[in-house]
């Protein structure tokens, strides 16, 4: 041992080892396990500094979402590959800390269950409290479930376990469901096979929102992975999950078809669907088949795999993703073409147009078909009336397309627009419950789909469709959370409508933009990998704000909002928490805005353009000359900012 701490203080001293790095794997030597040492005592002898730094340059943070990190090393040592496995996984997680391993995931669950028990305590609730628990199909999950489990049943909550692996959506629905305090669902989302993560969410299905985020961040921080557990007697159990929470969300989920009279029409409406190597399959194929639509799997992507062995990515923001089950519908000449990502809250659709080509929709383009369906039909319906439509709301993220916006306004409801997030739309559905009077807010749960909206239209707002532009979108009160199940079959019956009318989805999205205007938007982002990344991506961002640009692409910037040092209001006149992110307004009518990554080691910029018909509406020609000017106006903005966000990463470096 004395030779091995004398190699990292010697690392540490020439600058190989940050300071930061040497004393966290001094502090795992010192009370780790025997495998931690074997593992740290390889890479030191291998003189794997940049791994070494990159595994211990910080302790993981637990943030607002809660925890997500690396399962497997850039390098994998021979104490962690074990003796090899089938899957191709390591035998043993990332040993480090920073990453997801089961140090930090007893750390986490610690402070969680910890700050649950007392929650419960203080609110005068009976009996224990208990926590629902599900897992996605990657690497370690069911593992990193199980000891969560343990660890919170160990210190007196209950623990809600799934039996098999779920969706996000689901567990949101789980907590709901069965009253529980809290909820953890184990899943890195659309990240590569390396990582995974650790979300939290709170009683009401949302995630982890003030006051609750900071206390659980603060006792979650305030110790390592070490307790001490209660007396048996005081501990709780584990409590599986299957079926019955199946079939409940099932019921569910169906009541959110306005029209299913449209999945009867022949002939029936064809859907490639791909989970991806994900939970998607659970409760999308049943679902589908059970409206009438029919639905055919890719074989090889149903498998459970946390290698995502077909993709490069497991994200069906990405076109690769979407690859093989193109192919499928080729053959099957299916409608559509579905893909959930592995944790199956974001959704992924290619749609023919009226000469026959599939296309891949963007999420802005997916979520605007959706919300103005929705509000549509549910105008035609007698649902939302010229009586009720003030109590009628679409809630987007700031940086999801304003044609959602327009839309709504356009049927004359309102259009709330949050922090990126979709805790930040759980938490608009939570306060929208809490505006309900007492006595209904007593028995929400227990209502129906149909006394809930008429709750809310009576006395409250009635949600009618949330959503994201990174392909996550929400149509139902149930769920506080961005919801891949609901998605397919709202967007599903979308497809319906539009085959009733003769057109193509596409052809559909063309009417939407001829009424509307044409709105084009672009997500771009760098990546940064680990220590030197971290630092790389922080320096960029705070360049946007010490030192904007007066131009960008030739066009003068007329307007800077940065949301981490203004105070900025939503339409509802709520003060938004502080975000690091900056929004440029050009000449134009243009729009930039860029913020560093929540979940990936990414700096983001979204590119927003949009033309106005100069007469009423589009003609056909109009549209489509619109939409090649706009799309090459998008990609030179695009190479601009990469050139300039170059000069700026060297102004830094030279800085430095």
């Amino acid at each position: 041992m004395s030779t091995l701490l004398e190699s990292i203080a010697s690392a540490q001293a020439s600058g190989a080892l940050l300071s930061s790095s040497s004393e966290n794997i001094q502090n795992m030597l010192a009370r780790g396990s025997s495998l931690a040492v074997t593992v740290i005592t390889e890479l030191v002898e291998s003189e794997q500094w940049e791994e070494l730094n990159n595994r211990f340059f910080r302790t993981l943070a637990f943030g607002t979402g809660g925890l997500r990190g690396k399962t497997i090393g850039q390098v994998v040592t021979k104490a962690e590959a074990g003796p090899g496995r089938p899957d191709g996984r390591p035998e043993y997680a990332c040993i480090g800390t920073n990453a997801m391993n089961e140090y930090n995931i007893s750390r986490a669950t610690r402070g969680l269950a910890t700050y649950v028990r007392e929650w419960h305590r203080r609110e005068g609730k009976p009996g224990r409290p208990s926590i629902a628990i599900s897992y996605d199909t990657r690497f370690f999950s069911r593992e990193f479930a199980d000891l969560s489990a343990k660890v919170m049943t160990d210190l007196g909550c209950d623990a809600l376990l799934f039996e098999g692996p779920r969706s996000t959506p689901e567990l949101s629905f789980a907590v709901r469901l069965r009253n529980a305090a809290a909820g953890i669902n184990i899943t890195a989302s659309h990240n590569p096979p390396g990582y995974n993560g650790y979300k939290v969410y709170f009683d009401d299905g949302g995630q982890v929102i003030a006051p609750h985020d900071k206390g659980i961040i603060d006792l979650v921080n305030a110790g390592d992975h070490t307790y001490e557990a209660l007396p048996e007697a005081d501990r709780g159990r584990v409590i599986h999950l299957g079926k019955e929470v199946d079939e409940a969300y099932m019921e569910r989920l169906e009541k959110l078809i306005i029209d299913p009279e449209l999945f009867l029409r022949k002939p029936a409406l064809k859907t490639v669907f791909t989970p991806l190597h994900g939970v998607g399959g659970v409760i999308i194929v049943p679902m589908l088949h059970r409206l009438g639509v029919t639905c055919i799997p890719v074989p090889s992507q149903m498998v459970p795999d946390g290698l995502f062995p077909t993709v490069k990515s497991p994200n069906p923001e990405y076109p690769e993703a979407l690859k093989l089950g193109m192919e499928l519908a080729e053959i099957e000449k299916a409608d559509l073409v579905q893909a959930t990502d592995p944790d199956d809250d974001r959704m992924g659709v290619a749609a023919r147009d009226d000469s026959g080509r599939l296309v891949l929709l963007t999420g802005n383009q997916i979520g605007s078909l959706m919300a103005w369906y929705r509000l549509k039909r549910l105008f035609e319906k007698g649902i939302l009336t010229e009586a009720n439509r003030e109590r009628a709301v679409v809630v987007k993220s700031l940086v999801t397309t304003d044609l959602q916006k327009e839309i709504a306004l356009g049927f004359g409801v309102k259009c709330v627009e949050t922090l990126t997030g979709f805790k930040y739309i759980g938490a608009k559905q939570r306060a929208y419950e809490e505006k309900l009077p007492a006595d209904i807010q007593a028995n929400y749960r227990s209502l129906t789909e149909e006394e809930t909206r008429e709750a809310r239209l009576k006395d409250s707002l009635y949600f009618v469709f949330g959503g994201e532009e990174s392909y996550g979108y929400n149509t139902g009160d149930f769920v506080r959370d961005k919801d891949g199940n609901a998605a397919v079959i709202c967007f599903a019956e979308v497809a319906a409508y539009a085959a009733s009318l003769g057109i193509s989805v596409v052809t559909l999205l063309d009417r939407i933009y001829s009424e509307y205007g044409f709105y084009l938007e672009r997500g771009e982002s760098l990546t940064f990998e680990g220590a030197e990344g971290a630092s790389k991506i922080r320096k960029l961002v705070d360049s946007y704000a010490d030192n904007p640009p007066k131009e960008i692409e030739g066009a003068k910037v007329l307007s800077i909002l940065n949301y981490a040092t203004q105070d900025i209001h939503d339409s509802e006149g709520e003060l938004l928490p502080k975000e690091a992110m900056i929004v440029f307004e050009i000449a134009g009518g243009w729009k930039v805005a860029v913020r560093p990554s929540g979940t990936e080691p990414k700096i983001k910029y979204y590119l927003y353009a949009t033309e106005k018909p100069a007469s009423g509406t589009f003609t056909p020609e109009q549209l489509a000359s619109t939409k090649v000017r706009v799309a090459e106006g998008l990609e030179k903005l695009w190479q601009w900012l990469k050139s300039d966000a170059q000069l700026r990463a060297d102004d830094a470096k030279r800085a430095a």
